[in-house]
């Protein structure tokens, strides 16, 4: 006997989706090429057929807890191939971005995060914040003498008053991400479960986390991307700027280390390792995140939204400002490299505090939807 589903559209939910950037949804008449050409789509259940199905019904809660709208890397295939023009990769990008809003609490900041009315507020922000706790503590400076060693920023902007706002503010991206994967890992196996991608009715938070570790290697390596045929060019982009911030990361966490473990105050030598790690990556960032910016700007097919260029431009800022602080004071101008290692600060807080909110969070959810799809058994 066939099964019988109740099924509740969500009109404001398609609308939404058009506006992330899905516009192209109603052109899909379920062909199926989508999820035969796709190279990396499971071989039971296979997306993005079923999911451009569901988008265009409104059916929300099949969409917003899938995790195969994450194990999809937006390579172009399906996009390219697609007879109608449909654009599924597009559409699945829109429905990232909607459920990153969904996970991510309080929902006004995600919305903001996708309003380009509110990015003169947003980088606001952290100006008026910098300024008034340095003003109260007296730990900015606006007329810094030289240091031991020349021209040094943690004169100007002391070091406690960077921890005194960026400790905090990473332990806010924890929590925000906690409370939303706790959901999400819930949504994904509900989902899971109910539409027979895994045999397995009660979640075994051990054995997720093992499969995590298992995935990690594909997750650095970027295989996943690699096996896609279209876009390759964004392969080496998305490569530079991934390890870029890998190196950038391990890098600050040295220098915390250094800084009040060992009581080795800055600035470091250039002749550090730690600073050459620290050069290259910043060099591979500026030159990524550019490369990603030409290659958007010459595919004239692409679907284009703002939520792309709003990350793109912090990345490429975050990049620009941190070489040009640094060239700065080896150049010995002291009230330009002041002023470009704050607005540094302002980029850096921005791509932190609404790390949760961006695209970037899906570095985190698609971390957890394939360590899922490991963890389940589904090829």
């Amino acid at each position: 006997m066939t099964d019988k589903y109740l099924i509740e559209p969500d009109v404001g939910f398609v609308k939404e989706i058009i506006g992330l950037g899905g516009d192209t949804l109603k052109k899909c008449f379920q062909c199926a090429t989508c999820s035969v050409v796709c190279p990396i789509s499971p071989d039971t259940k296979p997306f993005p057929r079923k999911e451009m199905i569901a988008a265009s019904w409104g059916l929300k809660d099949r969409l917003v807890g899938n995790p195969d709208i994450w194990l999809c890397h937006y390579c172009g295939d399906c996009t390219t191939k697609c007879p109608r023009g449909a654009k599924p990769g597009e559409v699945l990008g829109a429905l990232r971005s909607y459920a990153i809003t969904e996970y991510a609490a309080p929902k006004a900041i995600g919305k903001a995060v996708n309003d380009p009315k509110m990015l003169p507020l947003l980088m606001g922000i952290p100006v008026v914040i910098f300024l008034v706790l340095g003003l109260i503590t007296g730990l900015l400076d606006f007329s810094p003498p030289l240091g031991e060693h020349g021209i040094s920023h943690g004169n100007f902007f002391s070091t406690w008053l960077v921890d005194m706002i960026f400790v905090p503010l990473a332990a806010w991206v924890v929590i925000i991400f906690a409370m939303g994967l706790k959901r999400f890992i819930n949504d994904i196996h509900a989902n899971a479960v109910l539409e027979g991608k895994t045999g397995k009715k009660e979640l075994d938070y051990v054995g997720l986390i093992k499969a995590l570790f298992r995935v990690i290697p594909t997750i650095l390596k970027q295989d996943k991307f690699s096996e896609c045929s279209e876009n390759k060019d964004r392969d080496v982009a998305h490569w530079m700027v991934f390890l870029s911030f890998i190196g950038l990361f391990i890098v600050t966490n040295v220098f915390f280390v250094a800084l009040y473990g060992l009581q080795l105050h800055g600035p470091y030598s250039q002749l550090n390792p730690v600073k050459w790690l620290a050069n290259i990556s910043g060099v591979a960032l500026v030159i990524g995140s550019i490369l990603m910016i030409k290659n958007r700007l010459s595919k004239t097919d692409q679907t284009s939204v703002y939520k792309d260029w709003y990350l793109l431009g912090l990345v490429l800022g975050l990049g620009l400002t941190g070489m040009l602080t640094e060239m700065t004071r080896l150049a010995g101008m002291a009230n330009v490299t002041y002023f470009m290692y704050f607005v540094h600060l302002v980029f850096v807080f921005n791509l932190f505090a609404f790390l949760p909110f961006s695209k970037l969070a899906h570095l985190v959810y698609r971390s957890v939807a394939m360590a899922y799809n490991e963890y389940s058994g589904r090829n």
